[in-house]
């Protein structure tokens, strides 16, 4: 078996390296191919990949380039982990959009927007090529905005299937709290990419008890802050948001945080550098406690997890994924990217049945798919008149003052990133 990583000179690498590792019986890897055009980062990162492979007695040969038709030949699945602009396009993200009173963040509203448009073209090149080299490989993305690129990967036709961290950190963090395995806890996960919300969380499979009552009132404060939300939106909801609904729920207030702070990306510029400077000592041979920082938690057992499945028997059968709607949610259309679980097997991801929806959460899942659908039409098309309708319609923007000023700041800071500009 035959993976490629393209990206594999991010940081986070060796996160998916270790849970390649540990994980060699659910994925037994021959060849692992890390592609990268930052030649410098790609060199450290590989390096401590092939330490981590050899103190963990893995078989596997790891190799790396810089070019994307090399690294993808003969691949049997593509991961997909891509910042195209890298921490500084995302420190500019999470910057402009305050200056009119938006959240400034790189996956949600006007910065999500800006990534979107950046990392669509992109992404779908990368994807034609893969098809080229093998129409049978199997693309598993990782790069935000998930859910847009997700949409973008299966409209142009290509064998797709988008995956955040979001589900697999609740779940963990509900096994500790509840102190069960996490395999016996399954979450009622529904909505879209960074737009979700647990309805349930059950104990044994989906048709298990539902704890997440008892979850609340016994966890409630450790849930919340863990969420950094006020302790009365999850009770007075019932169920358990994500993390980024928090710029939903309390948008001003997020808004002058950011505002007070430097910016997440510049933490992370630092962390960065911190990080490559370990990766470059020889003496390393595991990933070290600053990556937990980094984010990502528990990526690498979700990738596995689901590359297992795709090409084999080998992955659990129900995982939360990002895959077309197929009248799950009935508000939406059929060729919406939604996050659910999902059946996963060799033919793809198949969401599977959840209860109606309340009209708080269907609304808004049905505004920001609308959303999406611009989004997605300004990276595949361009033009300001595109963008302007994207922004027009995001829920946390509305504003047509807002969108007019958002739409210049993103074309003048990411002209260099788009062809029409």
């Amino acid at each position: 078996m035959k993976l490629a990583v393209v990206g594999g000179g991010s940081t986070y690498t060796p996160e998916l390296i270790d849970g390649f590792a540990r994980l060699r019986d659910t994925l037994p890897i021959e060849e692992l191919v890390l592609v990268d055009p930052a030649a410098d980062r790609l060199e450290l990162v590989g390096g401590l990949a092939r330490r981590i492979f050899a103190k963990q007695d893995h078989a596997g040969r790891i190799t790396t380039t810089t070019e994307v038709d090399a690294g993808v030949a003969d691949a049997d699945a593509v991961l997909l982990q891509l910042r195209v602009g890298g921490q500084a396009a995302r420190e500019r993200d999470e910057t402009w959009p305050l200056e009119c009173g938006c959240v400034g963040q790189e996956t949600t509203g006007a910065g999500g927007l800006a990534k979107a448009l950046r990392t669509v073209p992109v992404v779908l090149d990368i994807a034609e090529r893969v098809r080229r080299a093998n129409p049978d490989a199997w693309i598993i993305d990782f790069t935000n905005p998930v859910g847009i690129v997700t949409r973008a990967l299966l409209q142009a036709g290509h064998k797709a299937v988008g995956l955040c961290n979001v589900a697999i950190g609740f779940q963990r963090k509900f096994a500790r709290l509840l102190d069960v395995n996490p395999s016996e806890v399954h979450l009622d996960h529904v909505g879209l990419n960074h737009l979700t919300w647990e309805l349930g969380v059950r104990l044994g499979g989906p048709d298990g008890e539902d704890v997440l009552p008892r979850l609340l009132a016994e966890h409630g404060d450790a849930v919340a802050a863990d969420l950094r939300m006020d302790r009365r939106i999850v009770d007075r909801l019932g169920v358990v948001p994500s993390y980024y609904l928090r710029y939903f729920y309390a948008h001003d207030e997020v808004v002058k945080e950011l505002g007070s702070k430097p910016s997440r990306a510049a933490e992370v510029a630092a962390m960065e550098k911190e990080l490559l400077a370990m990766y470059g000592d020889p003496s390393l041979d595991e990933k070290p406690e600053l990556l937990a920082k980094r984010g990502g938690a528990f990526y690498s057992e979700a990738a596995v997890d689901l590359a297992a499945s795709l090409l084999g028997d080998g992955g659990s059968p129900v995982q939360v994924v990002n895959t077309y709607n197929r009248g799950t949610l009935p508000f939406l259309p059929d060729d919406a990217v939604i996050e659910v679980q999902a059946r996963v097997g060799r033919d793809g991801a198949v969401p599977l049945a959840v209860p109606a929806l309340d009209p708080l959460y269907a609304g808004l899942i049905a505004n920001v798919t609308a959303y999406e659908d611009l989004a997605l039409d300004a990276a595949l098309r361009g033009g300001r008149d595109r963008v302007f309708k994207a922004l027009l319609a995001h829920p946390l923007i509305g504003q047509f003052d807002h969108a007019e000023g958002l739409t210049d700041r993103l074309i003048a800071h990411n002209r260099e990133h788009l062809a029409w500009a």
